[in-house]
Parts: structure tokens; sequence; C-alpha cells
């Protein structure tokens, strides 16, 4: 392992694209998310994002302009050519990306192609981010892809912040449900041993740990789950096709201060949820993308 992959990336954030923007606000917002103003990407899609106290966000993604989202993907913007096959392969929702904070894209990059991982050429963009009192700041990203021919559905990046947005976002980190962070992604593979070195590369990490259902990568602030489908059904109760054999993103277990509070306040908004062990489970739903899953940190 090289001095740069020594420590492992966090995680940064998780592309979940939605089929509308304003939908996925709401379906946000009753699952009790704080959720950060509308921003549009200089590429033809726009976010809205929801952001953790542990600096890790969700980042549910819509399509403002199909025009402009097609000339970039032509262009060669690997973020929009790859947002673009989701959506045609698995529908207008889902969980299409991970992304991992770095310090040196270019270095990342760099790894990428020379480990034949490179998803193609890197991107530097910059936009806004709202704050709730009003207060407008830019944020200006680098990104460098890795993806597997293998696994057409799902790709990684790394994220270096050129421009940070502001340190202090604790009005949009305080959420209702009360979740705190992200704590685990869950992928499904029928072959998650084939998949392990693509993740690793990506977060910086060459240790994996086997589980029953699959393989486990840990970043420094999240574990990254390959497992079966067999695993997802057992720990998520989710039920997928074991026919596709790339990787697909299925579910986010979010860390909460207390599960009683996030019960009563899913059960207070009519969300539809059930309790498996000590996990509350929310199936995917139009807005939501990918199951959400919520736990006390152990």
């Amino acid at each position: 392992m090289s001095a740069h992959s020594a420590k492992p990336h966090p995680l940064d954030h998780v592309v979940l694209p939605v089929v509308d923007i304003e939908l996925a606000r709401e379906r946000l917002g009753k699952l009790g998310f704080t959720v950060a103003a509308d921003a549009r990407h200089p590429f033809g899609t726009e976010n809205a994002c929801v952001f953790f106290a542990d600096k890790t966000y969700i980042e549910p993604l819509g399509v403002a302009s199909v025009e402009e989202s097609e000339t970039a993907a032509r262009q060669g913007n690997v973020f929009i050519a790859r947002n673009r096959a989701f959506r045609f392969r698995c529908g207008e929702e889902g969980l299409s990306a991970l992304a991992f904070l770095t310090e040196d894209a270019g270095l990342d990059h760099r790894r990428f192609v020379g480990s034949g991982a490179s998803a193609g050429e890197m991107l530097q963009f910059s936009r806004p981010l709202r704050m709730p009192d009003g207060s407008e700041s830019v944020g200006s990203f680098k990104l460098a892809f890795s993806g597997d021919l293998r696994a057409p559905d799902f790709f990684l990046f790394t994220c270096q912040r050129i421009n940070a947005f502001p340190a202090d976002r604790a009005a949009l980190e305080t959420h209702a449900n009360g979740v705190t962070g992200i704590a685990e992604i869950a992928v499904c593979t029928p072959d998650p041993a084939a998949f392990s070195a693509f993740v690793g590369l990506a977060v910086g990490q060459t240790a994996v740990e086997k589980t029953g259902f699959g393989v486990e990568i840990a970043a420094s602030n999240a574990k990254i789950s390959l497992m079966t489908p067999e695993g997802l059904e057992a720990y998520f109760e989710l039920v997928v096709s074991a026919a596709d054999r790339g990787l697909r993103g299925q579910a986010i277990l979010f860390n909460v201060a207390d599960l009683a509070v996030t019960e009563a306040h899913l059960a207070a908004n009519g969300v539809t949820y059930t309790r498996k062990n000590n996990r509350i489970l929310v199936k995917p739903t139009p807005g939501q993308g990918a199951l959400f899953a919520f736990e006390e940190p152990r």
C-alpha cells in the first residue's frame, strides 16, 4: 500500500438519483431530515442535499435540463454520462454512486488510470450553497472517477474540495429524526469478492473483512458492505434479483442518537416502517431511492 493510501478516505456523500427534486424534498422532510436549498450544477443536474453532523451527506440528484445534461455527457462529463446511463438502465430512482473525500483528486486519478479502473476524465466545477439564514457560499470541487465495466450501474469517485462549504452547518445538520451520520452503505452483488479490489482502490483501503454474506471495506468513517442478495434480505428485509451480476447500491444505514425519537417521528408522519432487531427499516419509495435503515451506534 502506498503512503497516500495508508489511511482510508472517509465517505463524503452518496448519490441518489430521484425522479423529481420536489418529490425528494417532500419525502425526506416527512422522514425527518432537514433538506438544504435546491442547488444547480453547471451541467444540467440539480440537488437538494441532506448534511449530517459527521460531515457526510446524501445527494438526491435530479435532472433540471435534459438538453444541458446531454451536451455535458457528449463532452465527456463522466458524472453526467453515468447518471444518464443509470436512469436509462435502472429507472429514475436509486443509489448510483459513492463519493470519498480526498486531499488530492489528481493523485487518485493517476492511481485509477494505473490500475485500469479509471471511469474517464476528471471533473472540476463549482456550485452555490444557500444556508437557512439566507447567506450563500460557493463550493468548488475536483472529482476523480473509478468504474468497473462489470458493474455498469454503480460507480465511485473521490472528491477534493477546492473551496469548501461553510464549516458551521449546524442548522442543516440537525434533524428531527435524530440522524447524526452514515454508518454503512450496502451494495448488492452475487459475487462480493469479485469487486472488493475495485471498491478498496477508491476507498484507499487494501484490508477487506469477510462476512457471512460478503465482504466489508472500511472507509475511515463508515463501512461499505458488498453483500449477496441473501445478505440484503437477512439484514435489511430487501428482496432483490440475483440475476444481476454487477453492483447495485441498495441501502443506507444511518446512525441515530435515540431510536425511540426516530420511531416516534416516523409514526407521527405516517411513514411505513418495520422493526428488525435494533433497526428501523424504511423501504425505498419515490423521492427516497434506496432503503433507509436507522440504528443507534453500538
